[in-house]
């Protein structure tokens, strides 16, 4: 084994790019399937032959979210996904992508056991499901997470953006797109309603039992996160903001630039 890895044009450990998200790890683990793209791409090719980013990180244009799962699988030859992993059927299709039947076929199955679609909004996982939504026989569309078996919590969204206002203070204000939109909650009820764009790389791994408020969102404007929680049976409780005044430049007749931070609490 050694000896075929000294002898790969490829060096030891590798950078890959993935749909903009950065991953490194051994070129062993990237050809740990026999006849998957992977191993085909890393030992029936030279580095000059596989496309790169700008900083020479070799590029796969696909699911950078989705690709840990496909990396773990790869480095475990087992499948471990969170407690309310809403988008198995993409998985799958990554899955497929990447030429790993045998991960394919594992969450084809589990998908099938499923007492839900993936898109319902309602936990996967039947050990977890309550009576009540266990019982439902409504379509995913039809399904409201306000119904009877939804669990109550509060969710806390909050964002910093900046805005200007011109020296005529009757002037509309000019905002810009909000930077990013924070999460605070359990972290099974955050889960629960966000699903895929939740970005849980701040505080991977923790029991779904606990709190953060280190997740974000992968949305540019906050109607998209105030939808969400309406569909899931959320009412906002509370707000709260602060904000500081600056000049762009000592020069008083120059635009205002505010700095504003926003927090909306939600019960459902």
């Amino acid at each position: 084994m050694a000896q075929a890895e000294n002898s790969s044009p490829f060096p030891e450990i590798v950078e890959l790019n993935v749909g903009g998200q950065v991953y490194v790890t051994r070129l062993q683990t990237l050809t740990a399937a026999p006849n998957s793209l992977l191993w085909t791409k890393f030992t029936r090719s030279s580095p000059g032959d596989l496309p790169k980013d700008n900083k020479g990180r070799f590029f796969f244009d696909r699911d950078g979210f989705l690709f840990r799962y496909i990396l773990d699988y790869l480095r475990d030859s087992d499948l471990f996904l969170p407690e309310f992993f809403k988008e198995r059927r993409r998985l799958q299709k990554e899955a497929d992508f990447f030429q790993l039947p045998e991960l394919s076929g594992r969450l084809a199955a589990r998908s099938k056991d499923s007492s839900y679609a993936e898109d319902s909004g309602d936990p996967e996982e039947t050990e977890l499901q309550s009576p009540t939504t266990s019982s439902s026989t409504s379509s995913s569309s039809d399904r409201n997470l306000s119904s009877p078996g939804a669990r109550p919590g509060f969710i806390t969204v909050g964002y910093r953006g900046t805005y200007t206002i011109g020296r005529d203070i009757q002037a509309d204000a000019k905002f810009r797109r909000v930077a990013r939109i924070t999460v605070c909650s359990k972290i099974s009820l955050a889960k629960e309603v966000f699903g895929e764009t939740l970005n849980e790389s701040r505080d991977p791994d923790r029991p779904p039992d606990k709190y953060t408020a280190r997740y974000y969102l992968k949305y540019n404007f906050l109607e998209q996160a105030f939808d969400r929680l309406a569909q899931a049976g959320f009412h906002m409780v509370a707000c709260n903001s602060t904000g500081t005044c600056s000049y762009g430049s000592h020069d008083p007749g120059e635009d205002k630039l505010w700095t504003s931070y926003t927090e909306y609490v939600f019960f459902r």
